[in-house]
C-alpha cells in the first residue's frame, strides 16, 4: 500500500521486516526529516497493516514535520513459530537489533531518512522497548518517550511473562537481561516516562521503580504520571498527552 503520504513496505534487509512509513503531506524529497520510531516490537501484536485507519496519529505527528516509521521484527506474530520463538529467554536483544537492522535497511533506500535525528516511542511492551532502547543504543536513538513500560517481568502478569521467560526461579538470568533497571545507570540520552497512575495491566509500580533506579544511578529524566488506567480512552486527554510528547521530542530532536 503506497501513497504521496503513507507507505507500507518490506525491508531488504535479511531478514526481511514489514515496515511502514508515513511521510509529512508537505513532503519535500530533496530533504531530510527527523524519524521517531512508532514502536511495539513485542509478541502478540503487529504494527505494520494495511488499514490506512491505523496510521491517523501517525500523519498527524509526520505532518509536525517528520518521517514516522513502524517495523515488525522477529518476535511479533503471523511470521511462523520459529519466527515468534526467537525472543525466547530474551524480550530485548534480537528486538533491539531487529528495529536498528530495520531502520538502516530502511534509510539505504529512502535517504529522506535522518539517521542522525531518531527518536522513539511506544506504550506498554512498546514502552518498554523504547526505555531500553533510549538507555542501551544513544548512538541510534536521541530520545524516547516510554508510555507505561513493564520495567521488572517478575513484577508482570504470570502467564504471559513466564511462557517467554520461563519460571524466575529457574531462568534468573532471562529475567535479568530483560530487566530495564539491569541499565538504568548507562542512560545518556533523554528520556520522558509516561504512566497511569491506576493502570491495571502495568501497575505504575514499574515506571517508579525505574525512576527509582535513574535518580540512584544519578540519570536525569523526565515523569509525566497522570490519573487514569493502562489506555487514555478520553480523546481530549489523549491530545494533551501527544502535545506533550511532541514538544519533548521536538526539543530533543532539533538539528
Amino acid at each position: 500500500m503506497c501513497s504521496s503520504d503513507l507507505e507500507v513496505t518490506r525491508t531488504v534487509s535479511p531478514p526481511a521486516f514489514d515496515a511502514a512509513l508515513t511521510r509529512p503531506r508537505n513532503f519535500d524529497a530533496k530533504k531530510k526529516y527527523p524519524v521517531i520510531l512508532q514502536v511495539y516490537a513485542g509478541p502478540t501484536s503487529k504494527t505494520v497493516n494495511a488499514n490506512r485507519r491505523g496510521y491517523f496519529n501517525d500523519q498527524w505527528v509526520a505532518d509536525q514535520g517528520y518521517i514516522v516509521v513502524r517495523i515488525d521484527g522477529r518476535g511479533t506474530p503471523w511470521q511462523g513459530r520459529d519466527w515468534e520463538r526467537v525472543i525466547k529467554g530474551n524480550f530485548i536483544d534480537t528486538a533491539l537489533n531487529d528495529q536498528i537492522l530495520g531502520l538502516r535497511a530502511l534509510a539505504a533506500k529512502y535517504p529522506e531518512l535522518d539517521l542522525a535525528r531518531v527518536g522513539v516511542t511506544g506504550w506498554s511492551f512498546g514502552g518498554y522497548f523504547t526505555a531500553m532502547a533510549t538507555i542501551r543504543r544513544p548512538d541510534v536513538f536521541r530520545a524516547g518517550v516510554s508510555g507505561a513500560p513493564v520495567v521488572t517481568w517478575e513484577n508482570y502478569d504470570t502467564h504471559y511473562t513466564e511462557r517467554y521467560l520461563g519460571v524466575p526461579q529457574a531462568a534468573p538470568d532471562a529475567y535479568r537481561v530483560s530487566n530495564v533497571t539491569t541499565y538504568a545507570s548507562q542512560l545518556s540520552r533523554p528520556l520522558l516516562l509516561i504512566h497511569g497512575l491506576t493502570d491495571d495491566n502495568v501497575y505504575f509500580q514499574h515506571t517508579l521503580q525505574l525512576a527509582d533506579a535513574l535518580f540512584r544511578a544519578g540519570k536525569p529524566y523526565e515523569l509525566l504520571p497522570m490519573l487514569g488506567t493502562h489506555m487514555v480512552s478520553d480523546p481530549r486527554i489523549r491530545m494533551r498527552q501527544q502535545v506533550r510528547i511532541m514538544d519533548f521530542l521536538k526539543r530533543e530532536l532539533r538539528p
